[in-house]
């Protein structure tokens, strides 16, 4: 690839400014007048504004029966130029009710009428129809929001010459709007005239609020008169607690005993409302293999109290059922002979965003109970605008042609929103706006474009596409609110890039304008100084691990839920909304995460360099000019911190032209897409575990080994270099810790009777001598550390 080729990739993977001309006054009625700005910007002022024709079709009347069925199952079929909608048809009704809306795009209509056909569905030749109703386009009135919906009226049907009225009656109404109408998003549109029938319910825009969520804390504390079948020996026990597909275990209590002690928290995510139960199982070890339970008890979640703060909570006794006669209810024999109880404390607690807490993408920081609501501090308007070069994701049998049917989705906090479905279109325009509440500027909206492969059953994936199961992904962004500036409007187009097995690959373009409203500036102050989590997260803190399996149930439980709704928000697009894989193993992240560590002591490693410029008298004037520097701090010691800190200033002020003028976005070179082996792509894309041959797993694996190595052995020297500190006053070696307590009691007199001044001074120009008076052997302090013992010796 040539260089200016290379850079022309590059660019291309930029973000870039665009104009639209957003808040556009809308066209009044026939004529080319203009409504007034203040109505045409008060809502949809992120979006440029689109032209669309209205026909609602509400119900008719009074229909001729079809003279071979003598029966009518009528339809209604709305004809702009070369677009056609039609309602759903009625069996043998006479008086049907649609109550459909129509919209057609202004941009896309060729012609002067609108027609409005009432049809049979089984009248012979397709082309013939009860009636028709004509509209003249000039003649269609124009309204807008906050006008009232348009009244719908009753017309007569004409024939095919339109001079005779025929039987029937159909109500209508006609008019021209934006897509701030309220009719917009239940509407047909001409965008996906495709989709006919039941069908255009799955492609309109929607949102969705995900669920609220709870953490699930149980508390087994201990077990009384817990007895095994064999009486001979006490029992071995431990206690399993499933709340829906999550199961967890406690430690096997240590002793044989019939009154076992564990005090073990158990965490668990559930979703309101709860459709699981808490089912307690307690476990008698048998054998190493083999297990049996003694009793049992199930509980429903709601009994639990709900705990809104660091309070204790209260413990409880329940007493458990013998394993197999729970069913027998009323048999009072089986419950006095079986007086086993279980001592438990269970609570609910809110999970402020446990989708978010073991990543970096934390989209809410709202507590679940809603009395700990507080007053949001800003507003978050996204005008979803567009998608400019989107790949072909799929191939019509009919034809031939690719094709794509593309929808975005945009997340924040519990709200969720869908755009509608634009079918066969690689420059979709959506100028759909959303709002939403922000409690915390320190939050990320996150947007993904998709492709929707549920619309026709005759679509063949593309090699680009991921099959026609589940909806492709095009492309992500994340946008984190406190980058932006308040009040501004942000007008960008952001590259859509996915990581395939054969390397990165843009998909095409989102533009998108974005506004961060400020409510309370002095609230978003106060913010920035307040803990992330409530108190309660910080005095029961989870460990990693729980993280991880909370964060994971806790997707699973959002999918499956938002899976539900109608539309549904299918699995794959919220697993990958939500960095469902973010924690899986690729040498590609870990390359990534190693140079990040890297770049941040890159302002260090510059610094050691110049000093040690300075100390090698490499520059003398810039040598010199330290030694002054230095003599007048030593002088002035009171001036140490305020030069600091004045330096901090100025550096700052310095980089205010340098800051950033855009969002955030993907960065290749960042994430280490773009040099990435493709075996390396291969490895993270392989499925877990790995379904690879064995020879390629073996070679992985020696490479995994190797690059593991290199990590242990850089965490082993930072231990060591640790332990060696530790070891100065451990007494580990004796002589060595004999010589440095010695030196620090005559450090201690030398310092207490030397001033301050004179000491600085001869450490600084002993730092600072030249060269010439420099040995190349090792300094006495560092021999002497480099000999002082690790823990590294008792290592296997």
């Amino acid at each position: 690839m040539s260089s200016q080729a290379a850079s022309n990739q590059k660019d291309d993977y930029n973000l870039k400014d665009t104009k639209p001309e957003l808040g556009e006054r809308w066209p009044h009625g026939g004529q080319r007048g203009w409504i007034s700005s203040e109505r045409a910007t008060s809502t949809y002022d992120l979006v440029e504004q689109m032209l669309y024709l209205y026909v609602r079709v509400v119900k008719a009347k009074d229909l001729p029966p079809n003279p071979v069925t003598s029966s009518c199952d009528p339809y209604v079929e709305v004809k702009v130029g070369n677009y056609k909608g039609k309602t759903r048809h009625f069996e043998n009704k006479a008086n049907p009710e649609w109550k459909q809306v129509f919209a057609f795009s202004k941009d896309k209509i060729q012609s002067s009428m609108v027609e409005v056909y009432v049809r049979d569905n089984k009248m012979v030749p397709r082309d013939e129809y009860i009636g028709k109703v004509v509209f003249d386009m000039h003649e269609v009135p124009t309204r807008g929001p906050p006008d009232s919906p348009l009244a719908p009226q009753w017309y007569r049907l004409e024939d095919k010459k339109g001079e005779t009225k025929v039987r029937g009656e159909v109500m209508l109404a006609v008019w021209m709007g934006t897509q701030a109408d309220e009719a917009f998003p239940e509407s047909w549109h001409s965008d996906s005239s495709s989709v006919q029938g039941e069908g255009v319910y799955t492609i309109r825009s929607k949102v969705y609020v995900s669920p609220k969520l709870w953490y699930v804390r149980v508390n087994v504390i201990e077990a009384q008169d817990v007895e095994s079948r064999d009486k001979s020996q006490p029992p071995q026990v431990f206690v399993k607690a499933q709340v829906g597909n999550q199961v967890l275990k406690t430690k096997l209590c240590p002793t044989r005993t019939p009154n076992p002690l564990w005090n073990e928290d158990l965490m668990f995510v559930a979703a309101e409302p709860f459709e699981e139960d808490l089912v307690l199982t307690v476990n008698n070890k048998v054998t190493s293999a083999k297990d049996e339970v003694v009793g049992t008890k199930t509980l429903p979640l709601n009994m639990f109290e709900r705990r809104l703060d660091h309070r204790a909570v209260h413990s409880r006794w329940f007493n458990l059922e013998r394993f197999g006669f729970g069913a027998l209810e009323g048999d009072k024999r089986h419950e006095l002979k079986f007086s086993s109880r279980i001592h438990l404390r269970v609570c609910l607690e809110g999970a402020y965003h446990v989708l978010d807490e073991s990543t970096m993408y934390i989209s809410d920081t709202r507590p679940t109970a809603r009395q700990l609501w507080k007053q949001p501090i800003g507003i978050l308007e996204v005008g979803i605008l567009s998608a400019q070069g989107l790949l072909p994701m799929k191939t019509k049998d009919k034809d031939g042609k690719d094709g794509t049917d593309a929808y975005c989705v945009a997340k924040y906090g519990l709200k969720w929103v869908r755009t509608r479905t634009i079918t066969d279109s690689f420059n979709p325009k959506w100028n759909e706006q959303y709002t939403w509440e922000v409690y915390d500027p320190c939050t990320v909206i996150t947007l993904g474009v998709f492709d929707n492969c549920h619309l026709r059953s005759s679509e063949k994936p593309t090699t680009t596409g991921s099959g026609g199961k589940t909806d492709s992904r095009i492309g992500k962004v994340r946008i984190r609110l406190s980058t932006l500036e308040m009040d501004r409007i942000y007008t960008n187009s952001y590259p859509l890039l996915v990581l395939k097995p054969g390397g990165l690959k843009k998909m095409g373009e989102l533009q998108l304008a974005i506004r961060f409203t400020c409510l309370s500036l002095a609230h978003i102050i106060y913010l920035y100084g307040h803990p992330l989590l409530p108190k309660m997260h910080y005095l029961h803190p989870f460990t990693v691990s729980q993280l991880d399996s909370l964060r994971y149930q806790a997707m699973h439980i959002v999918a499956v839920r938002l899976g539900r709704a109608e539309p549904p928000l299918r699995k794959e697009v919220v697993e990958y909304m939500l960095d469902v894989d973010s924690h899986m193993w690729s040498l590609r992240r870990s390359k990534a995460n190693f140079f990040r560590i890297v770049s941040l002591f890159s302002g260090v490693i510059s610094m050691s360099k110049w000093l040690g410029e300075v100390q090698q008298w490499k520059n003398p004037v810039t040598t010199i000019l330290v030694h002054i520097l230095f003599f007048i701090l030593i002088c002035y010691p009171e001036l140490i911190l305020p030069t600091i800190f004045l330096y901090m200033f100025l550096i700052g002020v310095w980089n205010f032209r340098n800051r950033p003028r855009h969002p955030s976005h993907m960065d290749t070179k960042l994430s280490w897409a773009e040099a990435a082996h493709p075996d390396e792509l291969d490895e993270e894309f392989d499925s877990f575990p790995t379904s690879k041959l064995q020879d390629v797993v073996r070679m992985r694996y020696d490479r995994l080994r190797s690059v593991a190595g290199r990590i242990q052995t850089v965490v082993g020297d930072i231990a060591t270099q640790g332990e060696r500190f530790h070891a100065l006053l451990s007494w580990r070696d004796p002589r060595a810790t004999s010589l440095f307590v010695i030196f620090c009691l005559i450090a201690a007199v030398a310092l207490y009777i030397t001033p301050f001044k004179m000491i600085a001074a001869v450490v600084g120009i002993f730092f600072l001598r030249h060269p010439r008076f420099r040995s190349k052997l090792p300094s006495v302090p560092n021999n002497f550390f480099r000999r002082l013992p690790s823990r590294a010796d008792s290592m296997l």
